[in-house]
């Protein structure tokens, strides 16, 4: 794992700027402490930091140049085939001078161009320049675990694994992008393609750009298809999806450094510590946090799964503060992001980076194999649905009769009623929400709306409408997997273990597992109301019932007790403030009735979003000085009006 950034000056000519480069390169060191290099010559720079994980000489330092010098490359990622790839390319006559997966990237990239993009096997975001045809790559994988971005200027474009490394070019100009911060409302994280930054684009997964003097062309080369569907009973789908795991957890046991797993007691970073336990050659490392409070604390079934398969099991009770941790979230995650598990997340990594450099975990199981609660939701609505759309109405409009500031299960129920007139793809999309489509208008102040170019919901309806998934729970999971997922969980994961120098690795997301689930029948994922029905079927090969069996934490914290408690100053402070009213884009009366009544149910992650937005606003475009000067002190100015 590493930071990778730089530039092209294809519109111009004009030469990189050394200072700039190592400027930029210097915001990612936290994502790569083992090393720094830079390359450039004329209008091309490229700039790494590297955490060194295969080949742990100094043969490894990037950037890297290819056997012929032609091409260069700055590299981010792992890919876990590379040996038999390697192999491969040496028989056609590609000499190799090092054991990394990096030079066999540069290669496969001469002997079979951008096609070289469906041999990997790993998740990867680098940028090649190609001397011979005037041309730099950047490529991303296939579900987005490792980021890219890219600025286009004036000059032709500049290119980083987080959006801050740009403030190290003082010409970047830190506005806005205000359809980014309305798909933020809406959704909690702002989605590829956007970026909170005018001007700066998200390569989306599963792309590559190629960008030469005619400009920037995109193209993408992957994405699941969920049909033909597999005629297979659930014995051998049971023993298939075994087989593909077990693969899909050797490969990334493959490793120069400590490496160990996160484990939280849920099924699907248990059943990854189980097939760890059963192909290491040494006891697993494992770890996990606990919480003081009882309902956000799941130690108690991370140290039955620890004990079972005798791992060396690491464990620390935290008693998170979150005026503590919040300005590391708001410096880190470059973007505003309201996902309140980043805080967990984050102390998790910070735990774990202790022991070992690379962690196994359990994420991407829920979005192949349909392990939330929404997915049922939607399948009994749509039992509903069945009544007359009159009678549907009538129930949508009681809903208005639950207060806004009940508790979690009322609010539930509120949004559950609330939306039963909806189609099915509207209703999904609502329930996704921070602020809804209803909503949005009444936050918002129409100045602000008028600013707007896009719907933030129309890229989720047009996946709704291209895929090829047969019936709708299908469809949900191509949705998720394609804005959800890389907007949110794998963002999530690899700010907070990156944050803290720690590479993590996910078997659940490797493409030939998430392949093979996409083409199981819709029932072997959601059967009923029994979520990630087929997975928990492998998992009771392994896993005792009250692993299997027992409802879905998530990984939260007490987010309404600190609003109502030591965030409870803050919050005032910040959503009332004049610098917020100044920015002119909510109605104040409706932040006001926010926070007028306790902050309960669903108002809780309303006021969470709104407060996470503008301290990002503070941190990265009001206070620009002390970020040009890459100070990483995290002593924000926020409480001034």
């Amino acid at each position: 794992m590493c930071g990778i950034a730089g530039q092209f000056n294809y519109r111009d000519g004009a030469p990189v700027d050394e200072v700039t480069l190592a400027r930029m390169c210097a915001l990612l060191a936290h994502r790569g402490p083992d090393g720094v290099g830079t390359y450039h010559a004329g209008p091309v720079g490229l700039a790494h930091r590297r955490l060194a994980v295969i080949d742990l000489s100094e043969a490894g330092h990037q950037p890297m140049s290819s056997a012929d010098g032609t091409c260069w490359i700055t590299f981010n990622g792992e890919i876990y085939n590379f040996r038999e790839l390697r192999d491969t390319l040496a028989s056609s006559g590609h000499r190799f001078r090092t054991r990394t997966d990096t030079e066999v990237i540069l290669a496969a990239y001469q002997q079979y161009g951008v096609d070289c993009l469906t041999r990997f096997d790993g998740m990867f975001a680098f940028a090649i320049w190609d001397s011979r045809s005037k041309r730099l790559m950047l490529a991303r994988d296939r579900v987005g675990k490792k980021p890219l971005c890219y600025w286009a200027h004036e000059h032709g474009v500049s290119f980083a694994s987080e959006p801050k490394a740009f403030l190290g070019d003082l010409s970047f100009s830190r506005r806005v992008n205000h359809d980014a911060i309305a798909a933020y409302l809406a959704l909690q994280y702002v989605p590829a393609p956007l970026s909170a930054f005018e001007g700066v684009a998200k390569l989306p997964p599963a792309h590559y750009a190629l960008i030469d003097g005619s400009g920037i062309r995109l193209e993408r080369y992957w994405r699941l298809r969920y049909v033909p569907k597999q005629h297979i009973d659930e014995h051998e789908a049971v023993a298939a999806l075994g087989d593909h795991l077990r693969c899909a957890v050797k490969k990334r046991l493959i490793s120069d450094v400590p490496l160990g797993a996160f484990l939280s007691g849920g099924i699907d970073s248990s059943l990854v510590v189980a097939l760890m336990s059963e192909q290491s050659g040494s006891r697993v490392k494992t770890f996990s946090i606990g919480f003081d409070d009882v309902a956000y604390d799941e130690v108690e079934y991370a140290r039955a799964v620890a004990r079972q398969y005798d791992t060396e099991h690491h464990e620390h009770i935290v008693r998170p503060s979150a005026l503590e941790v919040l300005p590391d979230l708001v410096w880190f995650y470059n973007e505003p992001f309201a996902d309140s598990s980043a805080i967990p997340s984050y102390y998790l990594a910070k735990l774990t980076r202790q022991h070992v450099t690379v962690a196994l975990n359990g994420d991407g199981g829920d979005e192949s194999f349909a392990g939330y609660e929404r997915y049922v939701a939607n399948m009994m609505a749509g039992r509903l649905s069945r009544l007359p759309l009159a009678a549907r109405r009538l129930l949508a409009h009681s809903a208005r009769a639950i207060p806004a500031g009940t508790g979690r299960s009322a609010s539930r129920a509120k949004r559950f009623i609330g939306a039963l007139a909806e189609t099915p793809e509207n209703r999904y999309i609502r329930w996704m929400c921070h602020f809804d489509r209803s909503e949005l208008p009444l936050l918002c102040t129409p100045e602000f709306l008028s600013r707007l170019s896009e719907d933030p919901f129309a890229p989720m309806l047009a996946t709704y409408a291209g895929t090829d998934a047969p019936d709708f729970i299908d469809a949900t999971l191509d949705v998720d997997v394609q804005h959800y997922l890389p907007g949110d969980p794998l963002v999530k994961v690899d700010i907070a273990t990156m944050a803290h120098g720690l590479e993590a690795r996910s078997p659940l997301l490797d493409h030939h597992v998430m392949e093979f689930a996409a083409t199981l029948p819709a029932d072997m994922k959601l059967r009923g109301t029994t979520k990630k029905y087929l997975l928990k079927r492998l998992a009771r090969h392994y896993l005792p019932d009250e692993i299997v069996n027992r409802p879905k934490m998530g990984f939260g914290v007490p987010l309404q007790r600190w609003l109502a408690t030591e965030l409870r100053d803050l919050t005032r402070d910040v959503l009332l403030s004049d610098r917020l009213r100044e920015r002119a884009y909510f109605n104040v009366e409706f932040v006001r009735g926010l926070l007028r009544e306790p902050v309960t149910g669903r108002r809780t992650w309303q006021v969470w979003n709104l407060l996470l937005l503008e301290l990002w606003h503070r941190e990265f475009i009001d206070n620009a000085g002390r970020l040009a000067s890459i100070a990483v002190g995290h002593q924000p100015c926020w409480t001034e009006g």
